[in-house]
């Protein structure tokens, strides 16, 4: 079946939520009042996870159908987040082979590791730092490019925190390519302060916001699922706004059967034989710590 890649209203979209994501940043940062800074915030993390989605599309080449357009969007939406767009998209190709296998589990732990590590690492889940080692990992590669092919770095930090395979995969990656996207992140930022004479206290609330927003979906749409690299997620119940902004990025088993599907066809793409959870209800028992792995062993990742 043929799926058209609808580029001009991705674009459109992109532009828009730009546009009050800025706005947001700016009120945020010129507020009189801690209540509009906190209303700016919530709607900061809503809108750029607009832009988050639409960059997801990028990395797998679906935002739109002239392939330097969607790279070059892909670049600038990266420095919304802010991170590195061929990062991104190494870490994230690489999340769909390894989705559910024992390098990639976050909600169980394994009988050689330590429950309360795993469970450490829900936390910084969920309470938005996960979300912040991405753009410090991003500036890292600016400031230090060959720190990820460093042995010390892949078995130490990365190894600690779980990301060890990521790490490893883009130390694979041409270094001046990621590089330079890395300086048009941060050229990005930094013209955001200035143009729009941003504060960091109200860039941090903005961002801390979109951090626990963005942070809440990236395993609740993974979590108790089976562990199989395609199966191994849902298609999730949101809110009707929720699931519009994200630009149904809720049907993520849908998404994972078939990753070059835009992101408007995926509710057809949903079975009615799928699960069909609730957001809140996987959300929430996160917080209650990692469960022991099922008995058996895991699905080894795809080539």
């Amino acid at each position: 079946m043929n799926y058209p890649i609808p580029g001009h209203r991705n674009l459109l979209i992109a532009v828009s939520a730009a546009a009050v994501s800025i706005a947001c940043l700016w009120v945020a940062s010129h507020a009189a009042h801690g209540w509009w800074m906190l209303v700016a915030a919530v709607v900061f993390s809503y809108t750029n996870n607009t832009l988050f989605s639409l960059h997801h599309e990028a990395a797998h080449r679906v935002f739109h159908p002239n392939p330097r357009v969607n790279d070059v969007a892909g670049v600038l939406l990266a420095g919304f987040f802010p991170t590195i767009f061929s990062i991104q998209r190494i870490s994230h190709l690489g999340h769909h082979r390894r989705n559910r296998t024992d390098e990639e589990l976050y909600d169980y732990y394994l009988p050689h590791q330590s429950w309360l590590l795993k469970t450490y690492w829900i936390y910084c889940l969920l309470t938005g730092f996960y979300w912040a080692i991405i753009p410090v990992a991003a500036l890292l590669y600016v400031i230090w490019p060959w720190a990820f092919q460093s042995k010390w770095f892949q078995d130490g930090p990365a190894r600690w925190w779980g990301f060890r395979p990521f790490v490893c995969d883009i130390a694979q990656a041409p270094i001046a390519r990621v590089w330079l996207e890395g300086v048009v992140s941060l050229l990005l930022q930094i013209a955001l302060f200035v143009v729009f004479d941003l504060s960091f206290v109200g860039w941090l609330a903005c961002y801390w916001a979109f951090g626990l927003n963005w942070s809440s979906v990236q395993y609740s749409d993974h979590a108790g699922s089976p562990r199989d690299v395609i199966e191994g997620a849902w298609n999730l119940r949101f809110w009707p706004v929720a699931r519009w902004l994200f630009l149904n990025y809720n049907f993520h088993l849908a998404h994972h059967r078939e990753p070059s599907v835009p992101w408007i066809y995926l509710p057809k793409l949903v079975r009615s034989t799928d699960a069909n959870h609730s957001f809140w209800s996987i959300y929430l028992r996160l917080w209650l710590g990692a469960r022991k792995a099922p008995i058996g062993p895991g699905p080894s990742p795809l080539p």
